[in-house]
């Protein structure tokens, strides 16, 4: 089949987050300037440079992660393994403002070193960020779409040493969860490793 998302798909439900994955969690905790706190995962999350170090999430409307983040110009990314999958669903609860996800899900809120959003402590890694940049995607046509990236670069990061093998992050340990389409999650239970080849003339 072949569509035009801007005409419809046809199909029961819509394919494209199921084609675009598996998408890492961005499960993030932010302070807003009234000292409330806020945690939500976004499967719209990614690095996108290694020199800095930078991060963004997406948030389709103004939510409070958002918010928060523009009134403190910080955040933290949390890692959802799969023994937390269920309590970081739990905190994408709708709850209105000032009521505590970390409570709601039963998570512990901890200090961070170099920003004053916390962390979850139960996370097997975190990576603390300063917002260097908020911006509104634009479509072909010019119009702002509804969503709000959120760019950070990552200033300290925290390992759960139990989950480090002969020196390296490992993934299968910390059980990575990445979202699926529709209503589907996956977690990491095998690595498979290949070298990127080099051009050789013959």
């Amino acid at each position: 089949m072949f569509y035009e998302p801007s005409k419809g798909h046809g199909l029961t439900h819509d394919p494209a987050k199921a084609i675009v994955s598996p998408r890492p969690i961005g499960w993030i905790s932010t302070r807003g300037a009234s000292g409330a706190l806020n945690l939500a995962p976004y499967s719209f999350f990614n690095m996108l440079s290694s020199h800095p170090l930078l991060v963004w999430f997406s948030s389709e409307g103004e939510k409070d992660s958002v918010t928060f983040a523009r009134e403190s110009g910080e955040f933290v990314v949390n890692l959802v393994g799969r023994d937390l999958a269920a309590r970081m669903n739990a905190s994408a609860v709708d709850a209105p403002r000032g009521t505590s996800e970390f409570d709601y899900a039963g998570l512990t809120p901890e200090p961070s070193r170099l920003v004053a959003a916390p962390r979850v402590r139960e996370a097997h890694a975190s990576l603390e960020c300063k917002v260097t940049e908020i911006a509104r995607p634009k479509g072909l046509d010019g119009r702002m779409s509804s969503s709000t990236v959120v760019t950070g670069e990552v200033v300290g990061v925290h390992i759960d040493e139990a989950v480090l093998t002969d020196g390296l992050f490992d993934v299968v340990k910390a059980g990575n969860v990445a979202r699926l389409g529709y209503m589907d999650y996956l977690t990491v239970d095998e690595v498979f490793a290949m070298r990127r080849p080099r051009w050789t003339a013959d």
